[in-house]
């Protein structure tokens, strides 16, 4: 399916030069982990953001070093294209994204899109999300895969620090069982994330507890390691400007 190219086009066309918001930053983490999954080889990673909001839109580009990521066939980055949109329902903030996701150096065609909605609602320090991001049937990735999702996060009473906690589920419909092990290793799997931040200024550092409860010989194939599907601390400094 063409949809990474058309999530593309979206963002170029919705970019004018009178963004009414301009931001973006740079992180540096032992590990780019996403959805419990090493996607960098247990290595340390680097990555650059920037987004910009045009109205009622927003669109962002983040692009992150894989270190030559045998689950995405030996490509040494990605670049996450994010066009969205949000509005208030009352107390609940309520939004829609479309999420292209594009990979350098690969060996074979990796790129992908996903489709996705949230509701957050806020009471204080205190904030709690849920969700979900479809990806449609693609070659790519081995079938379909749907990833539901809720978190919270909150200031710590007292402290400069703030607690973030989610807990994940990815399933989906498999077409090809090696390519699907790619997102998915084991067939379908429950994440969980565990972590606090602190901000001072532009700089934020966290360290975050992360795992999932996929057992290391359902993970087979060129696509999924079973070394990088296990439980594992890692931090991250972030600088946004």
């Amino acid at each position: 399916m063409r949809i990474v190219p058309a999530v593309a086009t979206l963002l170029l066309v919705s970019a004018p030069a009178t963004a009414q918001t301009l931001r973006g930053g740079v992180e540096a983490t032992n590990d780019e982990v996403r959805r419990g999954l090493s996607w960098s080889q247990g290595r340390a990673s680097i990555s650059a953001d920037a987004a910009a909001t045009i109205g009622p839109v927003d669109a962002s580009v983040r692009v992150a070093a894989l270190r030559g990521s045998a689950r995405h066939a030996d490509a040494d980055g990605v670049a996450d294209l994010t066009l969205g949109t949000g509005w208030d329902l009352g107390t609940v903030r309520l939004r829609a994204t479309g999420i292209g996701h594009l990979f350098f150096n690969a060996d074979s065609k990796m790129d992908y899109a996903e489709l996705g909605g949230s509701a957050s609602y806020s009471l204080g320090p205190a904030r709690v999300t849920a969700g979900a991001l479809y990806a449609p049937s693609q070659d790519a990735i081995g079938g379909s895969n749907l990833y539901l999702y809720a978190g919270a996060d909150a200031g710590i009473p007292g402290t400069p620090l703030t607690a973030v906690a989610q807990l994940g589920r990815s399933s989906g419909e498999v077409d090809d069982p090696v390519r699907a092990q790619r997102l998915r290793p084991g067939g379908r799997y429950v994440d969980w994330r565990l972590g606090v931040e602190h901000r001072s200024g532009p700089v934020t550092l966290g360290l975050d507890y992360l795992g999932t409860d996929v057992a290391r010989r359902d993970a087979f194939g060129p696509f999924a390691n079973g070394a990088h599907v296990g439980d594992r601390l890692v931090g991250r400094a972030r600088f946004d400007f």
